[in-house]
């Protein structure tokens, strides 16, 4: 299934028989990717008067309600709504679906006792290239990143500095394998996302940042097509499923 995709002046060509899902999915229990101090999330069957609505113990269908926070278990997409008095919805905001993107692979820094992503290497990584869209897979890359439980682990973040490049750059949706851009402890500042979204002057409303993707080896650092699909929450954040699409030559 290869399609044409007329960008600004290029034409790029995309196998959509060959879609690269760099998602990771929520299942109820302890397994499940945790962040942000709280419990797993939970998928279970109702029970009226009673009676489980499963098909193993009789009933007709499934019926499994599910509890989860997005920003805790698994990946999802978030607007500048995330830390503003205002609601701007990614569901409202997001219009968009399709944008070029690059994925990067990045060693964290060591800078006294945290790890950080800095200015200068995303300006390493980028160069000059014009995207919309920046997939930032950090090392060590172990598939453990699908579990991971991250509360109380000082994770690796952006230094704002590198927020302000990519800014600059003019990334508009910035995806990463963290439950963050930002400190897991910093006080409240966040600085990362206020840069991001421009949150002193104008806000950039259709600007998203995606966290807690997986970026499998098998994947090389290049050009990609992103598909960046979202479940239609009225929310801040919502359960995304980012794919990506190697560009070919």
């Amino acid at each position: 299934m290869i399609t044409t995709i007329q960008y600004n002046s290029r034409k790029l060509k995309i196998d959509l028989s060959q879609p690269l899902d760099i998602s990771i999915p929520i299942k109820g229990g302890k397994s499940n990717i945790n962040a942000w101090y709280i419990g797993e999330p939970k998928i279970e069957p109702e029970v009226f008067d009673g009676d489980t609505i499963s098909v193993a113990e009789g009933a007709a269908v499934n019926f499994n309600t599910i509890t989860f926070n997005p920003h805790s278990h698994g990946t999802h997409t978030e607007t500048v709504g995330h830390i503003t008095k205002e609601k701007y919805s990614v569901n409202k905001y997001l219009k968009q679906f399709f944008f070029l993107a690059e994925v990067v692979t990045v060693a964290p820094e060591k800078l006294d006792d945290d790890y950080v992503i800095s200015a200068k290497q995303l300006q390493f990584a980028l160069g000059n290239k014009k995207r919309e869209a920046l997939v930032v897979r950090t090392m060590p890359n172990t598939r453990d990143k699908k579990s991971r439980q991250y509360s109380n682990t000082n994770w690796t973040y952006f230094q704002e500095d590198a927020i302000k490049l990519l800014v600059k750059k003019g990334i508009k949706h910035l995806l990463i394998d963290l439950p963050s851009v930002d400190r897991e402890e910093d006080g409240g500042e966040l600085k990362g996302h206020n840069t991001f979204w421009n949150t002193k002057g104008k806000i950039r409303k259709d600007a998203t940042i995606t966290e807690l993707i997986y970026v499998a080896n098998k994947i090389e650092d290049g050009m990609y097509m992103l598909n960046l699909q979202i479940a239609p929450f009225e929310n801040d954040a919502t359960p995304s499923k980012p794919i990506l699409y190697k560009v070919i030559d």
